[in-house]
């Protein structure tokens, strides 16, 4: 199966650079104005060249905007046909890979992607005189001014803004100071390499608490390696979790039905009308565009709807300065219900194999266990050899022993399978 629950993601070598040749030939033959971009990797402009070179062959126009957040590429898909990003996200760097967006903003369906793959040996190279073109864009400075435009920021607040290296460091810090915020930059320096781990997890930053305290910072907003992700503290240096900015999102912006994944706190059933979706942005996305007026997941992707379909790290950054610099930030996340939730993975090669054994009909889908008082997820990474595991429970001794039950299935299947 070649795309994943996030597009395309794999070890740089060899294949990858002919299989972004292959996709880019065979979505220019059927787009014919399109807008790419990537992130800060090393290998992302060789990447994103070999997309370029198949599309222009099929004749092609290319408006190309160097390094871009994941949001800001697919934003710029309204002004085209499609739009593609080169990035692996918040994998290390020696990953890389490619997310394909439709006009507004929202991820290529499954249906798109079987085309897409049925077209890889199908499509004729074009003939000399059908060459497209290349030209230069900044998706970064359109989907910028798109959101100075909607929010406002109370001016003299203080933020830090963690970049990770990645690909907001073009458009998040800047943002935020034009909207009036005392913004402290970290990690924005684009180089390639990560100084910290890009996934935006409390583990990786174990330095923000005490940057936050020394400069008296309202709150402070991460990203990952495309930007496509926002995660969080407050004022006293604590880690907001993605369950709590769910909500917390969904009651500033009023939002009345919401779409979220399998592995999301039940918490957010007591705030508004909910579906749920097998966990990945895309499918979050997928749903959004029939019902709900906002969505997201826990690992930090948030989705607007009303300004695009893709997860939206640097919108979601100036939103939490906005809320903010209008509620007490700490005070509305105490009065948000939390219920105990235990998230582990464990590594390993043949996890889609141990799934189907469990009974999963898609193995990055995974098997949701509900019982009265909790509930818990186990689940195929649909980018690392990985089971993740998720399990919530009105109290902790209920979401252990859901977590532990959840890890003995696949103890005992693992066994089998390995026979």
């Amino acid at each position: 199966m070649l795309f994943g629950s996030s597009g395309i993601r794999r070890r740089y070598d060899d294949t990858l650079i002919g299989l972004a040749l292959q996709i880019g030939k065979a979505v220019g033959a059927h787009a014919d104005r399109l807008v790419i971009g990537h992130d800060t990797r090393t290998t992302s402009p060789l990447i994103s060249a070999a997309f370029c070179a198949g599309a222009l062959a099929t004749g092609a126009q290319i408006s190309y905007g160097g390094i871009a957040p994941t949001p800001s590429v697919a934003y710029a898909a309204k002004d085209a046909h499609a739009a593609c990003m080169v990035t692996a996200s918040h994998n290390p760097e020696p990953y890389n890979g490619l997310k394909l967006f439709n006009p507004d903003g929202s991820s290529f369906s499954s249906t798109q992607q079987t085309q897409i793959e049925e077209a890889l040996e199908k499509t004729q190279w074009g003939r000399w005189k059908q060459q497209g073109v290349t030209i230069a864009s900044c998706p970064a400075e359109k989907h910028g001014h798109a959101i100075v435009d909607r929010i406002h920021i109370t001016e003299g607040l203080t933020v830090i803004v963690d970049c990770g290296n990645g690909a907001g460091s073009v458009i998040t810090p800047h943002i935020l100071s034009e909207m009036g915020a005392h913004t402290i930059a970290v990690n924005a320096q684009c180089t390639g390499i990560f100084a910290r781990p890009s996934e935006p997890l409390p583990e990786h930053l174990p330095y923000i608490p005490t940057l936050v305290k020394k400069t008296g910072s309202t709150c402070a907003v991460i990203h990952d390696g495309d930007a496509d992700r926002m995660m969080a503290f407050d004022a006293n240096g604590n880690f907001i979790p993605g369950d709590t900015l769910l909500i917390l999102f969904a009651r500033y912006l009023g939002a009345q039905k919401i779409v979220t994944t399998y592995d999301a706190s039940m918490a957010i059933e007591e705030e508004a009308e909910v579906k749920r979706t097998p966990v990945g942005d895309a499918f979050v996305s997928e749903q959004l565009v029939s019902w709900g007026d906002f969505g997201g997941e826990p690992s930090g992707a948030w989705i607007f709807p009303e300004v695009s379909y893709c997860p939206d790290g640097p919108h979601a950054a100036a939103l939490l300065c906005e809320i903010a610099s209008e509620w007490d930030l700490s005070a509305e996340i105490t009065s948000i219900p939390r219920y105990p939730l235990l998230r582990r993975s464990h590594e390993l090669v043949n996890a889609h194999d141990v799934l189907y054994a469990l009974g999963a009909v898609n193995p990055t889908d995974g098997i949701r266990i509900e019982e009265e008082d909790g509930w818990c997820l186990i689940r195929a990474s649909g980018t690392e050899p990985k089971i993740r595991f998720t399990a919530e429970g009105r109290t902790m001794a209920i979401a252990k022993e859901l977590l532990n039950k959840a890890e003995d299935m696949v103890r005992i299947v693992r066994k089998e399978v390995q026979k």
